[in-house]
């Protein structure tokens, strides 16, 4: 399956949509994907001269990927430049996913970019590939090129990523595609901050538990999800169970293109029995 295929949903029905996805290796679906289809089909209902900048999705539960995801969109608001939906996500299990996402229409406006891109960073060329799928590259960057930073978080994780293939010119698939890709990197940053993620031959997959609560993205540039971009982590806090992670997006001239958030549930299968 490529991009473009992940992105196509089929009508079905006033204000509803169903997408599906592809197997994964750890079975059942990629948070990422959910996100992407569900800002997709709330941009269906939207005039085209409005573009995405900002949403706000919470994981309810654990996709199939055996069977199609129905999206339900409701119409909020419609203002005059701003309007607000709400998708969710259902599959026969019930809700897996409840998306907002809200919508401007361009307006002049000063551009001040107050967070500068990392320097010092190995470009995608001298780094090695370790994408675990085909519709996107990851190169990370090792760690010891980002220094501990307290007031900026701990853990700080980054990889040069972009979509395999080219996506064209329409801005709506390179934010659904970056929403995809910006479900990656932020469960990196929360296990790399926690002491367990410090352990000398850590085997995560059995040792944590470890699941996606919710994802905010801020949109803040235009840019091109099938170019070369920074994402850099860092968790911010860890408390309940619950790591707060934030990154930045940057593209390869500097322009800070998006900022997203996630919780991230993690815990220790040894203490839970």
């Amino acid at each position: 399956m490529d991009a473009h295929a992940l992105l196509r949903l089929a009508d079905h029905g006033p204000d509803t949509y169903v997408g599906s996805g592809p197997q994964y290796p750890w079975g059942g679906l990629y948070g990422g994907q959910i996100v992407a289809q569900a800002l997709r089909a709330a941009a269906a209902t939207v005039d085209g001269d409005l573009a995405v900048h900002s949403l706000r999705a919470y994981f309810i539960r654990r996709g199939d990927h055996a069977e199609p995801v129905r999206y339900e969109v409701d119409r909020i608001r419609n203002g005059h430049t701003f309007c607000t939906r709400r998708v969710v996500a259902r599959q026969a299990i019930g809700a897996i996913l409840n998306l907002e996402a809200s919508f401007q229409l361009a307006e002049p406006s000063d551009d001040i970019q107050t967070i500068p891109a990392p320097i010092d960073v190995p470009a995608p060329d001298e780094l090695l590939s370790d994408s675990w799928t085909t519709l996107f590259e990851r190169r990370t960057v090792p760690s010891r090129h980002f220094p501990p930073e307290p007031r900026t978080g701990a853990g700080r994780f980054a990889a040069w990523m972009r979509a395999t293939d080219e996506l064209g010119d329409d801005p709506l698939l390179h934010a659904c595609m970056l929403a995809y890709m910006s479900d990656d990197l932020p469960t990196d940053a929360v296990v790399r901050a926690h002491p367990i993620g410090q352990e000398p031959g850590l085997d995560k997959d059995n040792t944590l538990f470890v699941a996606s609560l919710d994802h905010t993205i801020w949109f803040h540039r235009p840019g091109r999800a099938d170019a070369w971009n920074l994402h850099e982590f860092a968790c911010h806090n860890f408390v309940g169970g619950r790591g707060l992670s934030i990154g930045h997006v940057f593209a390869v001239d500097g322009s800070h293109v998006a900022t997203i958030a996630q919780e991230v549930l993690m815990r220790d299968r040894r203490t839970r029995g």
